[in-house]
């Protein structure tokens, strides 16, 4: 068994494709789309190394029950209001067409996903659990967005104990400026929030289980 955890986070239709909640709030949705082929190329090497693959889904109760009203008034403030209808269904409500993740980057069989109600994977869900079960000490980062969920997720880990490796073209942000603050405040102060890695270094070292034992 590993020690390494791939994390792929928030790859969803909502956030990715036209008709979601993202392109709603008028974000760049092609920005967000420029780490699927690097997540894709990661998946198949972890998959062959035998690595824990957990996939995350930020989205709501259909009753909005999980929603805090300040998140609510926020969405609504932005033009995608969490729960109204969009040409994807209901926004980042669980069981929409749009709340799932996209074609490109499907979980296989056995691969854990993580709903999640806020911007942290480790906030009201099994994500603590299903590491501690297998192990895991080292986690991978890839996907959406890198300034809010990636982030949020990213310092919990670190609060933690976990190795956190941030992989630089396999997530991104809407906003070129934040995506380049966020990925220069990890490695602050030594590694403050963990390691900045290039996907290319990183595939280099999983083929030859470097970062998986």
């Amino acid at each position: 068994m590993t020690c390494t955890a791939l994390l792929v986070i928030d790859m969803q239709r909502d956030f990715l494709d036209p008709g979601g909640y993202a392109a709603g709030a008028g974000l760049d949705i092609s920005a967000l789309r420029q780490p699927i082929a690097t997540i894709q190329a990661l998946l198949s090497a972890a998959r062959r190394a035998g690595m824990l693959i957990v996939h995350t889904r930020e989205g709501h109760r259909p009753d909005l029950s999980d929603c805090p009203s300040s998140k609510l008034a926020r969405s609504r403030v932005a033009g995608a209001e969490i729960g109204s209808q969009g040409p994807l269904g209901r926004l980042l409500i669980r069981g929409e067409h749009g709340h799932d993740i996209i074609d490109e980057l499907q979980p296989q069989a056995g691969e854990p996903v993580v709903d999640k109600p806020g911007y942290s994977a480790f906030v009201n869900t099994d994500l603590p659990g299903l590491l501690t079960n297998r192990g895991i000490r080292r986690l991978i980062f890839t996907g959406v967005t890198t300034e809010v969920c990636v982030h949020s997720t990213l310092r919990d880990a670190i609060d933690r104990g976990y190795e956190c490796l941030l992989v630089a073209d396999g997530c991104a942000s809407p906003y070129p400026e934040l995506q380049t603050a966020a990925l220069q405040m990890v490695g602050v102060e030594g590694g403050i929030f963990g390691r900045v890695v290039h996907s290319s270094e990183l595939l280099q070292q999983i083929e030859s289980q470097e970062v998986s034992s």
